[in-house]
């Protein structure tokens, strides 16, 4: 029987592509509200809602128009605008650029 081989190098975290598609922010009239995880809604946090992904799953959203990108964590449900897979925190919006919709990708970290 040979001993087990440890391996010195640290593992990577893993990345995967959950979704590309639409996005948008939402927050006018729900600042201060319960989120469907609970938890108060700030749309100053970087927080966003998405349909099946568990709370508190922290996610990579790039704009793909302008390659920016912010990592928000899951803490509601929606978005329920037809096309859209995500809605934003303003913040989390304002910070890769998207004023209205955009295009982006959804990785999950």
């Amino acid at each position: 029987m040979s001993p087990a081989t440890v391996s010195a190098e640290p593992k990577k975290a893993s990345t995967r592509h959950v979704q590309s598609g639409k996005a948008s922010w939402y927050g006018p009239g729900f600042h201060g509200k319960r989120t469907a995880s609970g938890e108060t809604f700030n749309t100053h946090a970087m927080t966003a809602a998405h349909r099946t992904l568990p709370f508190g799953t922290k996610v990579r959203v790039v704009n793909k128009k302008t390659g920016k990108s912010v990592v928000v964590r899951i803490n509601d449900r929606g978005p329920y605008a037809h096309g859209r897979v995500i809605d934003l925190s303003r913040a989390s919006a304002q910070a890769i650029g998207i004023s209205g919709v955009g295009s982006v990708e959804v990785v999950q970290l």
